[in-house]
């Protein structure tokens, strides 16, 4: 009997331990009662607050971050963007300069078919006709006895003074526009740093988190090794397609930075009225603002090497916003922009904070609480 009951208490303990082992999982499940006291209250409360602070602060800067999976955007992130016949390239047969999307490439274009080219085409026929003149009038024929004038001091003061007031006339607009072409850009310009490589390019947004982009000439069909992509109709002309473009946003001052790593090329880009020499060892500066948004081609502008005429150049304009979307889908940052990686550490960091603000009015209100009703009880 003995035996029997020491195997009952046994048996009795063993279940007792059993219960409160499977108890004790389950009572986190149950949520606490709600309290002034309970500590619960103020880590809620806490990201609240800090949303209601960002809200208020930086709300802009983080509606500025575009999503990365945009439907604007293609696979490789780049806009789908085609070019225009006529538009940012040559065009056969053409003579005259491409269309201009900048202001000191109108201010150029101006000068150039104005005051340039009719004072290039008066003086020319004006030195023809002297030409016709001299050869029909003073011939062996028509003038036997030829005259013994030395020289005219009237017709010599106009041929000197003449061609110096043309000068000075054509210099004023031409030294305008020089200084125009190497003003220093704002604070707020974007800055593309490029590199001239034999024989590619390489791109740099130092402003969007550094990233790079290397563009490289894309081959005709017949040219490319099995699974090397080929040239399309949508990638551009022939020897100025690329399979990386550059991106840019419209109305924005573009500062361009020039480099070399090996021998001097020149990126030079016709409807930005853009020439700048990529000296190795050097750097190189410009700026321009894009004004209309499209496709826009050029090429290295220095003899470089054997490939120097497979070193094209593609810049894609496009609204700041779409600009913003392809920086994020590679992997850049957004000017502005709220750092995504700095949000949570920066929402953890003040968490803490306001529920130890929190806790301690809590602590307080609960025993003022509780004392007025055991005096009411009492």
């Amino acid at each position: 009997m003995r035996f029997i009951g020491v195997k009952t208490a046994m048996l009795a303990a063993g279940l007792m331990l059993a219960g409160a082992g499977q108890a004790a999982p389950q009572a986190p499940t149950a949520p606490p009662p709600a309290t002034a006291a309970t500590p619960a209250a103020p880590t809620t409360a806490a990201p609240a607050a800090t949303t209601t602070a960002a809200s208020g602060a930086k709300a802009t800067p983080a509606a500025a971050t575009p999503a990365a999976n945009d439907p604007l955007l293609s696979m490789d992130g780049a806009p789908p963007m085609k070019p225009t016949a006529g538009i940012g390239q040559p065009v056969d047969g053409e003579i005259g300069l491409q269309p201009q999307v900048t202001k000191n490439g109108e201010r150029a274009a101006w000068f150039h078919n104005g005051p340039l080219l009719w004072t290039i085409t008066i003086i020319s026929a004006f030195v023809l006709a002297l030409l016709l003149w001299v050869i029909v009038r003073y011939n062996r024929r028509s003038n036997p006895v030829p005259s013994k004038t030395a020289h005219n001091t009237m017709i010599e003061v106009v041929w000197t003074l003449l061609p110096v007031v043309i000068l000075v006339l054509l210099a004023i607009p031409s030294i305008g526009l020089l200084q125009a072409q190497f003003a220093p850009p704002p604070k707020s310009a974007i800055t593309l740093k490029v590199t001239g490589n034999q024989w590619y390019w390489t791109y740099s947004y130092p402003d969007n988190g550094g990233f790079e982009i290397t563009s490289n000439l894309l081959k005709e069909k017949d040219e490319v090794s099995p699974g090397e992509r080929a040239r399309t109709d949508d990638d551009g002309p022939r020897l100025l397609a690329v399979d990386n473009r550059v991106v840019l946003p419209v109305g924005v001052p573009i500062r361009l930075i020039t480099t070399s790593a090996d021998v001097i090329h020149s990126w030079a880009m016709p409807a930005f009225w853009i020439k700048l020499d990529a000296v190795p060892g050097r750097l190189n500066e410009t700026s321009f603002t894009i004004e209309k948004p499209g496709l826009y081609f050029g090429q290295c502008s220095e003899l470089c090497g054997p490939k120097h005429a497979y070193m094209p150049i593609a810049v894609e304009a496009v609204p700041l916003d779409l600009y913003n979307k392809w920086v994020v889908a590679k992997g850049g940052k957004v000017a502005g922009a709220a750092d995504p990686a700095a949000a949570p550490a920066a929402a953890n960091a003040s968490a803490p904070v306001d529920a130890n603000a929190a806790a301690p009015a809590d602590n307080m209100t609960a025993p003022d609480n509780a004392a007025a009703g055991n005096s009411t009880g009492q």
